[in-house]
């Protein structure tokens, strides 16, 4: 079946525009966020050559792109930093009339707050941070709940992602809180919690965390939803588990940052993405979730009825968005900080 959809990809070669040969565009993305035949099969149908570079977080793509100034012309900043960006003038305004696919997104995923009427953003994948498990390791009824993350018995035993904001998203769902929470006396709760679990973990990973899973270094963390997608299928006493307190939603999008080169390069990227049969093979392969309502068609139904790539309406209700956070950002840097250096 994932063929059959990358080879989708290659029905339009025949009609698609040429680009001239030295013509090239340069990505910075998430590690593992871009499957190899999505990039070459653009370049095979107009030329661009795709210059990859992946980051870990949002945090170090933000930094990366204040000193750099220019270099990039695609980031892939979550919800919350693209408004963050925007609010700063670090994007450029996308040209809509080089983006004929962009009907293709469901209205559930555009015209948001943190960019409205997508001024600046195309919504790349989404998704949710939730906790998994190995009940082979674990036994089925060790993990229930975020609480149970704090057992003494998941000492060394867990890994968690290199992202501040769905690190607090935990502590802040176990307290009862938003995970856009912006109260000093509850961020103060949160981090009491977080220092606690701290030097409970065996690893920080936002790269590949499937990896210490399913070569058994540890047995429960915190993890996107692809992660525990492509664990799942090939361990499937890894499980993924929407606790009772929330857990945190999220939607990536993708950017022109401010000092890109390449625009013609850029916009031919965005609208090739937002065609239904990459969408599709995107979310297919990845186990994220895709916002294109056009590509819903062409994903296999196991991956569409899967609950780890696409949970249901009710197991929805208890996630949560993350949205821009103003200015307590800075008490979350300052907090992550400590966190990590002590």
């Amino acid at each position: 079946m994932k063929k059959f959809l990358f080879a989708l990809v290659f029905i339009v070669l025949c009609s698609a525009p040429s680009y001239a040969e030295n013509e090239e565009l340069f990505l910075y993305i998430w590690s593992e966020y871009l499957p190899d035949e999505i990039v070459e099969n653009f370049t095979q149908e107009t030329g661009i050559k795709v210059h990859i570079s992946n980051y870990d977080s949002n945090e170090a793509m933000l930094t990366k792109i204040k000193l750099a100034g220019q270099g990039y012309d695609l980031i892939v900043p979550s919800s919350d930093y693209v408004g963050l960006m925007r609010r700063e003038n670090l994007l450029l305004p996308l040209d809509k009339s080089k983006l004929s696919n962009f009907t293709n997104l469901s209205s559930a995923f555009v015209d948001q707050p943190f960019d409205p009427d997508n001024t600046f953003s195309v919504p790349y994948m989404w998704g949710s941070t939730s906790i998994i498990v190995n009940t082979g390791t674990l036994g089925s009824a060790a993990i229930e709940s975020i609480a149970d993350l704090w057992k003494p018995e998941m000492d060394g035993r867990l890994i968690l992602p290199n992202d501040m904001r769905d690190v607090f998203s935990v502590a802040l769902k176990l307290l009862g809180y938003s995970v856009n929470e912006t109260d000093p006396a509850h961020l103060e709760e949160a981090y009491q919690k977080l220092k606690i679990l701290f030097p409970r973990v065996r690893a920080f990973d936002s790269d590949s965390p499937k990896q210490a899973l399913l070569s058994d270094e540890v047995s429960v963390g915190v993890v996107w939803n692809g992660e525990a997608y492509i664990a799942n299928t090939e361990n499937p006493n890894i499980q993924y588990i929407y606790p009772p307190e929330g857990f945190s939603l999220w939607m990536d999008s993708l950017c022109i940052p401010k000092g890109a080169k390449n625009l013609d390069e850029a916009h031919a990227f965005l609208n090739y993405l937002l065609r239904p049969d990459v969408a599709a093979a995107l979310s297919t392969e990845m186990g994220y979730s895709t916002p294109n309502a056009k590509a819903m068609d062409l994903i296999p139904e196991e991956i569409r009825t899967n609950p780890i790539v696409y949970p249901t309406e009710a197991e929805i209700q208890h996630g949560e968005f993350q949205d821009y956070l103003g200015e307590a950002l800075k008490m979350y840097n300052d907090y992550w900080v400590k966190l990590k250096t002590n």
